[in-house]
This record gives C-alpha cells, sequence and structure tokens, in this order.
C-alpha cells in the first residue's frame, strides 16, 4: 500500500504540472484537462515521429522518494514540478512490472505502461538535474529514476492523501522499459 501526496496537471505543454486538490482520470484518455491526454501520443517530440501511435504515457507517476533525494542534494524540488501526475510515497515505482495495476483512491484503475525517460528539459529546469534522474547499476546498466508511465483502465477522482494498491499481473514478469 502507498499514498497519493499530491496530484498535477498542466492543461498546456509545459515541464512543470500545477498542483491541483483534485484530477480526474479518463478511461483511455488520461488526466482530465492535461495537455498529455489522448488516445494516441500528445508528447511533441513522439507527435513528431508518428502521430498515430498509442498514448501509453496518459498518467506520469513519480516517488515523492525521489523528491527528497534530490532535495538532499539541494534541487529543491515539489511536487508537480519534473511534469508527473501524480506523486506517490511509500512503492517503488521504478521495480513494479510492466502490466502492473495501480488501484487509485476509490475507483481510478491505471496500468503500468514504462519508464519514463528523463530528458534534457530536467537539466533546463535546474542545472546539474540529469546527471542526478539517472545512476548506473553494478551490472552497468542505465536506472532511469524519473518514474513510470501509465494508461487509464478505469476513471474517478483521485487525490492527495488517496491510498494505493498493487495488483501484479501474472508471471513472468516483463521488467519495466522506457515508453
Amino acid at each position: 500500500m502507498g499514498t497519493i501526496t499530491a496530484v498535477s496537471r498542466s492543461g498546456r505543454h509545459s515541464f512543470t504540472k500545477p498542483n491541483e486538490s483534485a484530477v480526474h482520470l479518463l478511461a483511455g484518455l488520461g488526466v482530465d484537462g492535461d495537455a498529455h491526454q489522448g488516445v494516441t501520443v500528445r508528447h511533441r517530440y513522439r507527435v513528431r515521429r508518428d502521430p498515430t501511435q498509442p498514448n501509453l504515457r496518459q498518467v506520469h507517476l513519480m516517488h515523492a522518494e525521489l523528491h527528497d533525494e534530490l532535495n538532499s542534494l539541494g534541487f529543491e524540488i515539489q511536487a508537480g514540478q519534473l511534469g508527473e501526475n501524480i506523486t506517490t510515497r511509500g512503492i517503488d515505482l521504478l521495480a513494479l512490472p510492466t502490466g502492473t495495476r495501480l488501484h487509485l483512491g476509490r475507483q481510478a484503475v491505471v496500468e503500468v505502461t514504462g519508464l519514463r525517460n528523463p530528458c534534457k528539459q530536467i537539466e533546463a529546469f535546474r542545472k546539474g538535474l540529469l546527471s542526478h534522474a539517472v545512476d548506473r547499476h553494478p551490472k552497468g546498466t542505465i536506472v532511469r529514476k524519473t518514474g513510470i508511465m501509465s494508461i487509464v483502465l478505469e476513471g474517478g477522482e483521485v487525490r492527495p492523501g488517496d491510498s494505493i494498491s498493487i495488483e501484479l499481473p501474472p508471471e513472468p514478469h516483463r521488467p519495466l522499459v522506457p515508453v
């Protein structure tokens, strides 16, 4: 079990998303009123490549523990500032397998599609931040720490303080990859 600590959205393509008292998730679309809401891709660079791709990035979740880590390094990061829609606490989001279902609040359900790939905008937001948004596993693989992406299976209102429960997919589990 985890907890939602903040919810955020922006109707325009901006890096930072303002916090809200609640957001409404729409099945098959994403966060109501968010620029990334839609059945097909909405991220500008993905639209340029192929605007007909399915939108696997409808809702961006990030763990507040990353904010804690970055703040301890002097970056002063608050919920929503790295572009996430839902900030969580108490769940190791990066360890979840692809296809995990997260039950948010009373009725919303999202399915985890993959990792967010940190981009240059993070460096533009705070100089030096990008080098702390990625890490290297002892085996040499890149660890992307900026949260996970998901699609909305069941809509509903989500607000800070709501609980999060995890429903793992059937085994064998597939590790998260950038989407």
